[in-house]
């Protein structure tokens, strides 16, 4: 059988910076229609090698071996969306902006209408829904995962031959994920090329026809995605394929009195002129020791409410209490207590970091700003907590451009720990992680859940297993709570359609995921 021929082309592709190799001697070939994966923890290179497709490397970097586009059009789809929209233009603007580039050879009358279609038709591969409410809207005002289907429709725009997909699936729920499934294979019938970097094996196992396995640079397994995840040869795979964390997050029985509360909460975004509602909640309290996981689709709202816990989404009525005083709704407008009391950690960690200070002086900021410790000992409390949670000093005195994705998550954590906060708002945390550099972030967070000091967590996540070792579940669904319990009892026999049918489709992503 004639085989596929070449769309693109790594041949041992090594690329070092500051004498730390990224990248070992990889090689690889793209074919048309065929999905190719990268898995491995976070910091073995995936990304690095993605990237190289397109022509870009980290600065400084020296580079050897070849990488052979073919005159190919590639697109690229980031791990972190908000990276590449641009903030000052709403999202219809670009997204016509590119289709407009697509239909120059028609006639001028057909032009508009003809780039309309386009957008509306990318918008629905994609899998955004409410496409002519969304195109008036910022990037700030979408969700992470409308970022990044918005991001997705921006490569199918483009008409690439190759789509370079880094962590596609990140930060969205069970139904938004099958349904970008879906659509990425798709994408491959017709005839295109995906390079899959995903911490998610069970997508993986979906779309991949071949899949390698990268540690440290270097490729330690590859094969079909049936042989690598049903049979693994190389001691790491296995480690990947370890299920997740299984143990609660908090002690049942040192969880203490009430130390936060939301009581009537209506949040509303700006769009098109016009402010209308986003999220609705009547009442909420999360008690000291414990950890409440908030679930729900993208655009349900988990992150609007954790933004206004932390004084981010001041456009609220309501109020947000703490140990039953009401919070300023503006960060701006909260003491230093009240700000070092209620920490936010952000989904997309690089680009909650200044890329061109080093992340040990942007941890030990938190110190100085919030509780007026001098520079020198909050830079001994910093590289005390950042070693806690697994960084060594020679990487964090480094750029943020140094460290993988889980290394500025773990630093992101330990700047909020440098507030000593009450409340601890984790936004998606985990989410774009591999499984093995997950379960070891959960296992710091319960670690600090369970101290005696230690904060009460609100896990935003749309991963139904991390939220499953928490204390309580809310399910949000179209800004409202539609279910609140014990964990145990939301998760596993829901009351209402939606927790059942989100339940449903977590369970049916595993199943088609196995032979």
């Amino acid at each position: 059988m004639k085989e596929n021929p070449v769309l693109a082309c790594v041949k041992e592709l090594t690329v070092e910076v500051d004498g730390r190799t990224l990248v070992d001697r990889v090689s690889f070939r793209i074919r048309p229609g065929v999905v190719t994966a990268l898995v491995g923890a976070s910091g073995s290179g995936k990304t690095t090698t993605g990237l190289a497709l397109l022509g870009e490397f980290p600065a400084g970097a020296r580079v050897t071996g070849e990488v052979t586009a073919h005159g190919t059009r590639i697109g690229y789809v980031p791990q972190h969306p908000a990276a590449v929209l641009n903030p000052a233009r709403r999202t219809g603007a670009l997204l016509r902006d590119m289709a407009k580039a697509q239909v120059r050879e028609l006639p001028r009358g057909e032009r508009r209408a003809a780039a309309r279609r386009r957008v509306a038709d990318a918008l629905a591969d994609a899998q955004l829904d409410a496409a002519d409410h969304l195109l008036e809207r910022y990037p700030h005002q979408l969700s992470g995962g409308q970022q990044q289907r918005v991001v997705l429709a921006q490569a199918l725009l483009l008409g690439a031959r190759v789509i370079v997909a880094d962590e596609p699936t990140t930060g969205q729920d069970a139904l938004t994920k099958r349904r970008v499934v879906d659509q990425l294979a798709a994408v491959a019938r017709r005839g295109i090329a995906v390079l899959l970097l995903s911490h998610d094996l069970d997508v993986v196992r979906e779309l991949a026809d071949e899949v390698l396995v990268m540690r440290g640079g270097r490729v330690v397994e590859r094969g079909t995605a049936h042989r690598i995840l049903d049979a693994p040869a190389h001691p790491w795979t296995r480690e990947l394929l370890t299920g997740p964390r299984a143990l609660p997050y908090a002690d049942a029985a040192r969880i203490g009195a009430e130390v936060l509360t939301v009581r009537g909460l209506t949040a509303r975004h700006r769009t098109g002129g016009t402010r209308g509602p986003v999220l609705n909640v009547g009442r909420l309290d999360l008690r000291r020791g414990e950890c409440l996981a908030v679930v729900g689709r993208s655009g349900s709202g988990k992150t609007t409410l954790g933004r206004c816990l932390a004084g981010l989404h001041r456009d609220h009525t309501g109020q947000v209490l703490l140990d039953g005083t009401a919070l300023p709704r503006s960060l701006r407008n909260r003491s230093r207590e009240q700000l070092a009391a209620v920490q936010y950690v952000f989904q997309d960690a690089r680009a909650a970091f200044d890329e061109h200070r080093p992340v040990l002086d942007q941890v030990a900021r938190t110190a100085v700003r919030l509780h007026g410790t001098g520079h020198r000992e909050a830079t001994t409390e910093a590289r005390r907590v950042l070693t806690d949670l697994g960084l060594g000093d020679r990487l964090v005195r480094g750029l943020p451009g140094r460290l993988s994705g889980g290394e500025l998550q773990r630093a992101a954590l330990a700047r909020a720990l440098l507030a000593r906060p009450r409340v601890l708002v984790c936004d998606e945390i985990t989410s774009g992680l591999d499984p093995v550099t997950r379960r070891s972030l959960l296992d710091l967070l319960a670690a600090l859940v369970r101290r005696e000091d230690g904060p009460a967590v609100v896990l935003i996540t749309h991963d139904l297993d991390t939220a499953a070792p928490a204390t309580r579940v809310v399910v949000l669904d179209g800004g409202e709570v539609v279910e609140e319990g014990l964990a145990e009892q939301v998760l596993t026999t829901p009351r209402h359609p939606f927790t059942v049918s989100l339940l449903d489709a977590s369970q049916r992503g595993r199943t088609a995921a196995r032979p």
